[in-house]
């Protein structure tokens, strides 16, 4: 082996400190790095029905009031929010049981519902039997349907 010049120790110096360097650079290249693209995907959100529902006492007579609750199935294999709710009322005689005898109303805040569930309350409200100067007998007998959708 030959011994080591001072030139030789020089250019080895500098070598070395080339590499370091180089290698100090890929390093912090490779720390700093960005970068971009892109991607996508469908979102599968079952057959998005939600099937509202209204319930309240039987036997409601003119001038009386009943409680409604409101509640949902969610078939769904992922979660949903019920938002506002509007509810109406229909009669099975609507000539001789007038639905403008009954008035409705429903109050909720967006409440979720969870995926795979049945009866989840998502709101009350009250039912009205108006008691008028009309014969309301017709309403013995009569379905009263109190109907219920969300925006």
């Amino acid at each position: 082996m030959r011994p080591m010049t001072k030139k030789n120790k020089i250019a080895a110096v500098a070598m070395s400190a080339a590499l370091v360097a180089v290698g100090g650079g890929t390093a912090y290249a490779y720390w700093s790095t960005t970068g971009a693209g892109n991607g996508s995907a469908v979102a599968s959100s079952g057959n998005n029905t939600v099937v509202l529902h209204s319930t309240f006492a039987d036997g409601i007579a003119p001038g009386e009031i009943r409680a409604v609750t409101y509640t949902a199935d969610n078939s769904n294999t992922s979660s949903t929010v019920v938002g506002s709710l509007a509810a109406s009322v229909a009669t099975s005689d609507p000539t001789n049981c007038l639905a403008s005898w009954f008035t409705v109303d429903a109050s909720n805040t967006p409440t979720t519902v969870l995926a795979k569930t049945t009866g989840t309350t998502v709101g009350t409200g009250t039912l009205t039997f108006t008691d008028t100067a009309a014969n309301q007998d017709a309403c013995k007998t009569a379905t009263i349907t109190v109907n219920v959708t969300s925006k």
